[in-house]
C-alpha cells in the first residue's frame, strides 16, 4: 500500500458518509452488500471504465455501523481524472444509492494515504434510557438502555481509560494485528432530548473497541458494575465475558484526522511502526 499513486495515476481523496444499515460492513465481500462495493461499482460506471479502482479507507466499519465523516482514497489514470474531475461528484451522485454519499471530491496532497496518514478517528455513541424507548425517527441510530443510566460515574470511570494502553480486553483479537492504541478522548454528555452521546477518539481502533468499551461503561452507568471494573478489566488485558459488545447501530464514524501536508510523509512511517507499551514486545503493526 503505496503513500503516492504510482507513474500515471492520480491519488484522489473522497469525503463520504454513509447509514451502516443495510451494508454488510465497509469492505467488499463476496455476494454482501458493502459501501466499498457500492463505491467502487458507481466510479467504474460513471467513468466508463472496465477496470476497478480499489478504494483504500480511513478506517473499515462494521455491519451496520454508520459513517458522517469517512474517508477514502483512490488512484486513478491521470487522463481519466482529467476528463471526469469536474463531473465526477455530481455523477456520483446519481449513480449511488441514496444510504451512501460523497461528499467532496479532490486531488489529494503529496504522501496522503486515507488510512496510514491519519492522526486520529472521532467516533460517537448514542443510546437513551429514556423509560418509553427511542424516538421513532432516530431508532436506527440511537441504542436503548432499559435502565437509567449515571452519566457522572461513566465519566469517572471513562477518565482512567485514558492513554496508550494494550487494549486487548476490549478488542477482537486479529492474528499479527497489535491491541495497542492511544484513546485520545472519552466521555458521555446528556443532550436536552435526553440521548446519551460518547465522543470516543483514538489515534486507530481494533475490531469491537469502541463498543465494547460502551458496553463496559453502561454497567457502570446503570449500576451493575463499579465505576472502577473497566480499568480493572483494562489491566487485566484478556477478554472479560462480562464485556458486552453492544449493537452497532448506535455507532457512528464522525470524523478523521489528518496532519499538515508537510507531515504526512513522517506520519505514514510512523503508523506503520510496530507498536508496543514500555518492556513489551512488539507484536505487529495495527490496522485501524
Amino acid at each position: 500500500m503505496s503513500d503516492e499513486a504510482a507513474p500515471g495515476f492520480v491519488r484522489v481523496r473522497l469525503d463520504l458518509s454513509y447509514d451502516g444499515k443495510d451494508f454488510s460492513g465497509w469492505a467488499k465481500q463476496r455476494e454482501r452488500r458493502t459501501v466499498q462495493g457500492e463505491l467502487e461499482s458507481a466510479l467504474r460506471t460513471v467513468t466508463r471504465s472496465s477496470e476497478t479502482f480499489e478504494l483504500t479507507v480511513a478506517g473499515r466499519t462494521d455491519a451496520g455501523v454508520h459513517a458522517r465523516g469517512q474517508v477514502a482514497h483512490v488512484d486513478l489514470p491521470e487522463a481519466l481524472w482529467a476528463e471526469h474531475r469536474d463531473r465526477l461528484l455530481r455523477r456520483l451522485a446519481g449513480r449511488l444509492p441514496h444510504d451512501v454519499r460523497v461528499w467532496k471530491v479532490a486531488q489529494a496532497p503529496p504522501g496522503f494515504n486515507a488510512r496510514f496518514s491519519a492522526i486520529w478517528r472521532r467516533y460517537a455513541y448514542r443510546v437513551t434510557d429514556h423509560p418509553g424507548g427511542v424516538d421513532p425517527l432516530l431508532r436506527g441510530h440511537v441504542l436503548w438502555h432499559d435502565w437509567p443510566l449515571d452519566v457522572a460515574a461513566m465519566n469517572a470511570a471513562s477518565e482512567r481509560l485514558l492513554g496508550e494502553h494494550d487494549f486487548a480486553a476490549y478488542c477482537k483479537k486479529r492474528d499479527g494485528a497489535t491491541t495497542i492504541r492511544t484513546l485520545q478522548r472519552l466521555d458521555w454528555v446528556r443532550g436536552a432530548d435526553g440521548v446519551i452521546t460518547a465522543t470516543v477518539r483514538a489515534d486507530a481502533f481494533c475490531h469491537n473497541m469502541v463498543r465494547s468499551l460502551v458496553g463496559a461503561l453502561l454497567f457502570v452507568g446503570d449500576g451493575h458494575r463499579p465505576w472502577d471494573w473497566p480499568a480493572k478489566v483494562l489491566a487485566a488485558g484478556v477478554r472479560d465475558s462480562a464485556v458486552h459488545v453492544v449493537r452497532p447501530h448506535g455507532l457512528t464514524l464522525e470524523e478523521v484526522g489528518y496532519p499538515a501536508d508537510d507531515q504526512l510523509a513522517a506520519r505514514n512511517r510512523e503508523s506503520r511502526n510496530k507498536r508496543s507499551l514500555p518492556g513489551a514486545t512488539a507484536i505487529g503493526s495495527g490496522c485501524c
